[in-house]
């Protein structure tokens, strides 16, 4: 495991995904000093989610074709420069297009990104993937963090103060380029030279079906948690805000402990055992009244929901060894974009009855997914 590469390449994941990140927190700003409607300000985080998801297999399918590892610190570059310019453009119609741009980087950089994370991680790939996927939940994380006191401060103009740091990392990439390049060198009897007959296309389609169903449940919770603890707990927005950080931290170290354990003990047991256990620690989340309890219950659920996260994407890789960088666009682009396009038919549900019982229909998510993972071959595939 070179720790060194896996840094440089969670911290480009950290860029590209604070990019991303960044653009919700900036609608309130586009609002006011751009005099945006909502359904305007909403169209930008559709440009963005509709080119950095959609394109992302097609990226992994001309690199499975040729590897581009220069990719990599293009991806970061213009996902940042995307961004800084939508903060400077006096258009709408600019605008969206320099977002969307953003979003082509955001594309560009995962599956490359994905592939050289898997080079670089030796015979530890599930643990290497979760430093790598750790990179992206922060870099979400961090965005309304650094974008909003930016922008308070400095109006949109102060937009290029979220170009820095993407930039530096950029240029650490590009300076990298040829440590990261010798690992997919010293990989490429495997993984460069496999042929597609090799490729296992039924489980894949299985861990799609899995991500699939993770997704949805993982925007739904993330939506409407804090709604939950403030419609139905009657709690305060502090307080709802305060349960989906607990959601979100502990989900990071789910990650981190999702990718030791598949490491040491079988992929499919680990996932298999997550999503088994998420259906019923969602029910007792829904069915208790008291904060103090739903809060200790939304820890394991919390850790349940994102032990698996960078498991499906090795064993994505693991089942197309021939289609490595299709595998990860899949796993981290197209199937998780799913989650977001479902999301408003949850809300829809919840203004026709209430938020309960629209949160209860996300417990047959876990169900869906524990019933692929069961399908799912025991053998552990390695590539």
């Amino acid at each position: 495991m070179d720790r060194l590469a896996l840094g440089l390449l969670s911290a480009g994941h950290f860029s590209v995904d604070l990019s991303q990140g960044a653009v919700p927190a900036m609608l309130p700003f586009f609002i006011r000093e751009r005099h945006l409607g909502y359904a305007a300000a909403a169209g930008l985080v559709l440009a963005q989610t509709i080119s950095s998801s959609v394109l992302q297999p097609l990226f992994g399918g001309l690199t499975d074709r040729r590897s581009a590892s220069w990719l990599m610190p293009a991806g970061v570059a213009v996902a940042s420069a995307g961004l800084v310019a939508a903060t400077l453009l006096p258009t709408y119609g600019l605008v969206w297009l320099a977002i969307a741009v953003s979003g082509v980087g955001v594309a560009a950089y995962h599956p490359e990104g994905a592939r050289y994370t898997s080079y670089a991680s030796g015979d530890r790939r599930a643990t290497g993937m979760s430093f790598f996927s750790v990179g992206g939940n922060a870099g979400f994380a961090a965005a309304p963090v650094l974008a909003t006191p930016a922008l308070l401060l400095l109006g949109l103009r102060g937009g290029w103060l979220m170009g820095l740091v993407p930039l530096a990392v950029a240029a650490a990439l590009t300076v990298q380029l040829p440590r990261l390049d010798s690992h997919r060198t010293a990989s490429s009897p495997q993984a460069e030279g496999a042929i597609d007959d090799v490729n296992q296309w039924r489980p894949f389609a299985l861990v799609t079906g899995v991500v699939l169903a993770r997704s949805v449940l993982f925007y739904g919770l993330n939506t409407f948690i804090p709604l939950y603890w403030i419609g139905v707990l009657h709690q305060s927005p502090g307080a709802g805000g305060a349960a989906l950080a607990t959601l979100l931290i502990t989900g990071s170290v789910g990650t981190l402990l999702g990718g030791r354990l598949a490491d040491r003990f079988s992929r499919r047991r680990v996932v298999l055992v997550a999503v088994t256990l998420t259906a019923p620690l969602l029910l007792l989340l829904l069915s208790v009244r008291g904060p103090l309890f739903a809060n200790a219950v939304l820890v394991p659920l919390a850790l349940a929901l994102y032990v698996p996260s960078s498991i499906m994407v090795v064993l994505g890789q693991e089942y197309l060894p021939a289609r490595v960088g299709t595998a990860s666009g899949v796993t981290l682009g197209l199937s998780v974009s799913v989650g977001g396009l479902v999301t408003p038919a949850i809300g829809y549900v919840a203004d026709r009855t209430d938020l309960h019982t629209a949160m209860l229909l996300l417990v047959a998510l876990p169900l869906i997914a524990t019933a692929l993972a069961l399908n799912l071959p025991r053998r552990r595939q390695r590539s």
